[in-house]
Formats: C-alpha cells, sequence, structure tokens
C-alpha cells in the first residue's frame, strides 16, 4: 500500500473551499484532460455522507470506472471518500480543511492511501508509476479549487 500527502494553501476560508471540494461538478471541470464525468449516483451539485457516485475518465489511454462514496463527513473541516468498486485493491482519501490567515485562507490537506490491484505487480506499479501520476492529478484539482474559490473574481 502506498501513501501521499498534499498540502495546499487556498485563498478562501474553510466554509467555501470544503463545499468546493464536494462538488460533483468542480471536481468534472478540473479533470477534464481525462474526460473524466459523474456516470451513476450523484452526478452534479455537492456531495454529502453516504452519497456515492461514479466516475468515468480516461487514464493511460483506458476508460476507468470507480464508485466512491462520502463515509465521514465533518463540515467544514473533513471528509472521506473511499473506493467501493473499481481499479484499486483500497482507495481512502482524507480531505481536511484548516483556518489560515485569520479564517480568510484554508489550509486544505489531501492524504490518499490506495493499493494497485495484483500484488506484487501492482506494488510495482504503485512506486514507479502510479504515486507521481496521482499526486499530479490531486494538485490539479487543488488549483482549480484554488481558482474557482478566488475571492476577487
Amino acid at each position: 500500500m502506498s501513501r501521499f500527502e498534499v498540502t495546499t494553501l487556498v485563498p478562501a476560508p474553510p466554509p467555501v473551499v470544503f463545499d468546493a471540494s464536494l462538488s460533483v461538478d468542480v471536481h468534472t471541470s478540473s479533470m477534464g484532460h481525462t474526460a473524466e464525468r459523474a456516470v451513476a449516483g450523484v452526478t452534479s451539485g455537492r456531495l454529502a455522507l453516504g452519497d456515492q457516485v461514479t466516475w468515468r475518465a480516461r487514464h493511460f489511454g483506458l476508460t476507468w470506472h470507480l464508485t466512491s462514496t462520502i463515509s465521514a463527513c465533518t463540515p467544514p473541516e473533513y471528509f472521506v471518500d473511499e473506493q467501493v468498486t473499481g481499479p484499486f485493491r483500497r482507495w481512502h482519501h482524507t480531505h481536511t480543511f484548516e483556518p489560515a490567515h485569520d479564517g480568510a485562507a484554508t489550509l486544505m490537506t489531501d492524504v490518499v492511501d490506495f493499493a494497485a490491484p495484483l500484488p506484487p505487480l501492482g506494488t510495482l506499479a504503485e512506486i514507479l508509476v502510479l504515486k507521481r501520476y496521482l499526486t499530479r492529478l490531486i494538485l490539479l484539482r487543488n488549483a482549480h479549487i484554488q481558482d474557482v474559490t478566488r475571492l476577487d473574481r
């Protein structure tokens, strides 16, 4: 199993960043390069505790489906999305939101624990390719969240 963490300073208050992070529409618009779409479950709007969404996207030239659920949620501080079905043996993504700069900004932290299928080849893929690739996806999503939550827009 692999783990990575990404911390991003977002110039908007935690409730705004929390809501944007749970938005199916914001997520979809951040992943345009993978043609990611919500195709089942909650397909637009804001996710909440217990909601499920099935995503379809192209990665590495293949179309993948992943169904995740919001398994924990404490607005506006924390939520977790976990894979229910999909390509990973494990996918557990913790999102935390801490006030920064007297609450005018948010320190957003993503902690992703994941395991690829088919060990030991999957474990090798985690180390050689997936960890870097997935970190880049989170960084792209977070840059998009920074943009859509800007207060000076």
